[in-house]
């Protein structure tokens, strides 16, 4: 697993993508914030590159549906150093190879995302792909909660477990907002453990910022004897972190000033893991 001597601090992570909605005075804060734990888990356990390249051939697979949350991707890429320092001063900037979603000429993004509810499909395919060459490959989809509501993530679950795809698991960022609202005002989505599992996914929720419980549950999900692709809920707080932004759907648009700025390092520094 080549980025088991990373650290992965969720502290770092967070403080990086401040400097880069700063720099580029940009949007989706908020969003980032809520995958933080999640990201840092993953590649820090998880995710395999032999090598530490991008592009080996047999690498792992993650997809980052929700392409608007891709800074805090950015930043765990930055981790690994496949993204330079420059690349994060510059960000926004005329010229700049970083955009504000998910793009799949950055090394070490896999998909053009932000098209909200194609990434899941996307994923399923490439699992599909690696079942069919016999690969021990996984494949990672993570998807906001406001996401689901679109109808090609259920197409592609129905897919997925008529398939058997074991080797595909998605993640569920459930931080109950989307752009526009509380997923309870914009659509109810009820128990969406309780979904996955009537689509034939095995299904765990667990607290998406606890870091031990994240890395448990991609354990045990991928330990199972089930054939059934795999769903892991994860209930988050959008804009964990910075007490100004949590559970504050404004920061899904709104960009920093100076003072804001300052404000958010602070509080990200005194927080406790």
């Amino acid at each position: 697993m080549i980025s088991q001597n990373k650290v992965f601090d969720t502290k770092v992570l967070r403080k990086t993508v401040l400097d880069m909605a700063f720099a580029g005075s940009t949007v989706h804060i908020g969003c980032a914030f809520s995958i933080i734990e999640l990201l840092a888990v993953l590649y820090r356990n998880h995710l395999r590159y032999p090598d530490n390249d991008p592009q080996a051939l047999d690498r792992d697979y993650f997809i980052l549906s929700k392409g608007h949350g891709v800074m805090a991707q950015y930043a765990c890429l930055r981790e690994l150093g496949w993204l330079k320092d420059e690349a994060f001063t510059g960000y926004f900037a005329d010229g700049s190879d970083l955009k504000g979603l998910s793009d799949s000429r950055i090394l070490g993004l896999e998909v053009t995302s932000g098209s909200l509810g194609h990434g899941f499909s996307v994923g399923v395919g490439m699992a599909m792909g690696v079942k069919l060459r016999g690969t021990n490959q996984k494949t990672y989809a993570l998807v906001g909660d406001g996401e689901i509501n679109e109808g090609p993530i259920w197409e592609g679950a129905l897919f997925a477990a008529h398939h058997e795809l074991k080797n595909f698991m998605v993640i569920v960022d459930e931080n109950g907002f989307q752009a526009m609202g509380s997923t309870q005002d914009v659509l109810k989505l009820g128990s969406i453990q309780a979904k996955f599992e009537s689509f034939g996914f095995e299904a765990i929720t667990i607290d998406g910022h606890n870091e031990e419980a994240i890395d448990t549950a991609i354990k045990q999900l991928w330990a199972s004897a089930s054939v059934s692709p795999k769903a892991l809920i994860a209930k988050t707080v959008k804009g964990k972190g910075v007490p100004f932004m949590e559970n504050n759907n404004i920061w899904h648009y709104t960009r920093l000033d100076s003072e804001t700025y300052a404000q958010a390092l602070s509080s990200v520094s005194e927080s406790e893991q």
